[in-house]
């Protein structure tokens, strides 16, 4: 039976920027600029603080002050037991299951430095419904992911294209840093972002995973 995210996603929330190939090869000019000169060859991380956890069906609200704020549906992996210098080959033993994400921002100007200020407002991270666990899902590289605002469908993707699968990443962010029991990792938004307002219904909905809904609503 699934779980409900909140008893077991209760650790730090990582994310990873720029880990689908289609987003970042849109941006290859850019980072071909200086002062950057090159693509970054390393996961590009941020992190969720505490402030902003968010639920199913809660109010996802619209800071006073703020001009635009985007939703970012993505996979969350959910760790299952701690993890220290993992190979990838072993990486999918400390994966506890998968839930739903949607990684509200405002738009940001550099994916080099994602900015505190955009991405760790309050309820700027809803998660859920459900932990799937990770033996329901037989290839979390295979899964379509399905914005809808107002029940129009505004972005979509699929796992296929990341740049990094989970054992990667789990490989590569374990080399400098542990991840503890119920610590969440966000895999990457597809590309085409697009801005939501007061009023809407925002869905994410994610093959194997179910879908998580919240409605805008303002700063009061």
């Amino acid at each position: 039976m699934p779980r409900p995210i909140e008893e077991v996603a209760t650790g730090s929330i990582f994310g990873v920027a720029l880990n689908y190939r289609s987003l970042l090869d849109s941006r290859l000019d850019e980072f071909r600029q200086a002062p950057y000169k090159t693509p970054p060859n390393k996961p590009v991380l941020f992190i969720k603080t505490e402030n902003t956890r968010n639920g199913n069906e809660r109010p996802m609200v619209f800071p006073a002050g703020v001009e635009r704020i985007q939703p970012g549906p993505a996979v969350g992996v959910v760790i299952g037991r701690k993890a220290s210098r993992v190979r990838p080959e072993d990486a999918m033993d400390y994966v506890a299951g998968y839930t739903i994400v949607n990684e509200f921002s405002l738009p940001e100007e550099s994916y080099y430095r994602p900015a505190v200020k955009a991405k760790c407002r309050d309820g700027f991270c809803p998660m859920g419904p459900d932990l799937v666990e990770a033996d329901a899902i037989a290839d979390p590289g295979n899964l379509s992911i399905q914005l809808r605002v107002n029940g129009d469908v505004r972005q979509e993707g699929h796992t296929s294209d990341w740049v990094r699968t989970i054992p990667e990443l789990i490989g590569e962010l374990t080399e400098f840093m542990t991840l503890n029991e119920g610590d969440v990792l966000i895999t990457g938004t597809p590309a085409g972002r697009v801005d939501v307002k007061v009023g809407d219904r925002v869905e994410v909905e994610i093959s194997g995973l179910g879908r998580l809904v919240n409605t805008i609503t303002a700063e009061h």
